[in-house]
């Protein structure tokens, strides 16, 4: 096993022009950074200019990377089918772009139950299960790896918890590529750390590392909340994991990556 290697996602940096966040991440390399995620959303919208300008950057110096797909107002498990259709088109370009940025994967939000979901049980699942098969085969023709993200409480996820994982890749059927983004601060308000690591062991293409106390998604620093780092660390261990843990944190982005870093050798 190589060993699990330092990420950092720009989502701090999202009120920022794209420009000026791609600006911190030669402090970013010097403290170990091997992987960037970049953010597919607002002013960070991946378009051909974006693009150009992330391939210099990162090349220049060797860094990898990775894309979160679109979530603001994404919802593939929308029960209206051209509502459905529409966030797919959006998805399906944020995965183009990834794939021209040579991506090492491409990360994307559940579904989400709506206002529906009393009056036809089961609908949101169903289309997000279409959705993804569609997602999924996309990323075939592209060769681009896609995760899917467990989602936080109270945020009306589909995907949150190890049953209704253990579930969902059932019923997705076999032959469609499909890893997982393990995002450590929602797996902790829901407090499934542990039982989504032995669910999805195997799975896990991504982490994302982040703090919060607990009840909410605050995106703090690493060591600012309650999650065990080096609890979780040994658990992705344990499972063989060996991939990217990639900094979400929105407050003191530097701090958490130093913190990290102490923890992964």
């Amino acid at each position: 096993m190589v060993g699990m290697r330092l990420g950092l996602s720009l989502l701090y940096a999202l009120s920022r022009p794209l420009r000026s966040a791609l600006a911190d991440l030669p402090r970013a390399a010097e403290l170990g950074v091997e992987l960037v995620e970049l953010v597919d959303e607002d002013g960070h919208r991946l378009g051909r200019r974006r693009i150009r300008m992330v391939k210099r950057v990162l090349s220049g110096l060797g860094l990898e990377a990775a894309v979160h797909g679109p979530f603001v107002d994404m919802n593939i498990g929308s029960p209206h089918e051209p509502t459905r259709r529409f966030m797919l088109r959006r998805h399906l370009r944020s995965m183009e772009a990834a794939a021209e940025l040579g991506a090492v994967a491409w990360v994307f939000h559940p579904g989400l139950l709506t206002g529906l979901h009393m009056h036809f049980p089961g609908a949101e699942w169903d289309a997000m299960l279409r959705s993804v098969r569609e997602l999924a085969a996309r990323a075939e023709e592209l060769g681009l790896t896609i995760l899917i993200e467990n989602g936080p409480d109270p945020v009306p996820f589909l995907l949150k918890r190890a049953a209704q994982f253990r579930r969902f890749f059932e019923e997705l059927g076999e032959g469609v590529r499909l890893g997982v983004a393990f995002d450590v601060g929602h797996a902790h308000i829901c407090g499934q750390v542990e039982e989504l690591l032995k669910a999805l062991a195997g799975q896990i293409g991504h982490v994302h590392a982040h703090d919060n106390n607990g009840r909410q998604d605050e995106h703090l620093a690493i060591g600012e909340g309650t999650v065990d780092w080096p609890g979780v660390l040994e658990g992705l261990r344990a499972v063989g994991y060996d991939g990217p843990v990639v900094v979400e944190s929105v407050r003191k982005p530097f701090e958490s990556l130093r913190a990290l870093a102490e923890l992964l050798p």
